[in-house]
């Protein structure tokens, strides 16, 4: 009894901590099934349709799960490398492009591919700096476009995860930016 009692608690608290972060903020901005290609650095919508959008607490019990259930983490914030969630994949560029029958959806398509191995089930997250950052927001959309059925948007981003009082650490892989992107 006294052991759920703490995980209720130690949960409450991290609802909080997320809240007060403001990852789940309204900003009053309708979600769209359309990437959005100006103003990139704007209030973002809360929720991306055909994705779970994912708070920080959520997320950190996701990522104690079994390596084979704990989803991929997709850094898609863009400039220079840096610190970001432990163990995330870079993929600047991710968020960025016009259509999803571009140069970045193609390239998108095989790097998902090898990192779920094939798995349209395979879990990942999407995130970049925060919620006024809408490269995370397209790069979901363009992942569930392309038929991945465990896509979570973490809106809260990075400024979360530091709210939250969690670490960031070097970034593990980087794709190259697609043609487009040059």
């Amino acid at each position: 009894m006294r052991r759920w009692l703490g995980l209720v608690i130690a949960l409450l608290l991290c609802v909080r901590v997320g809240a007060a972060a403001g990852e789940d903020e309204d900003f009053g901005v309708a979600p769209t099934r359309a990437l959005r290609v100006i103003e990139l650095s704007a209030p973002t919508p809360r929720e991306v349709p055909g994705v779970k959008t994912v708070a920080t607490a959520e997320l950190r019990l996701r990522l104690g799960e079994p390596p084979e259930k704990r989803p991929l983490l997709f850094d898609v914030l863009g400039g220079e490398p840096h610190a970001s969630l432990p163990g995330a994949i870079w993929l600047p560029g991710a968020g960025r492009g016009a259509s999803f029958d571009d140069a970045v959806q193609t390239q998108l398509a095989r790097v998902l591919r090898a990192a779920t191995q094939g798995d349209p089930g395979r879990a990942m997250a999407f995130f970049c700096q925060g919620t006024k950052c809408w490269l995370s927001y397209n790069a979901a959309l363009r992942a569930a476009a392309l038929g991945y059925r465990e896509v979570y948007w973490y809106r809260g981003g990075i400024e979360a995860w530091l709210a939250a009082g969690e670490a960031l650490a070097p970034l593990r892989h980087a794709w190259r930016r697609p043609e487009a992107e040059r």
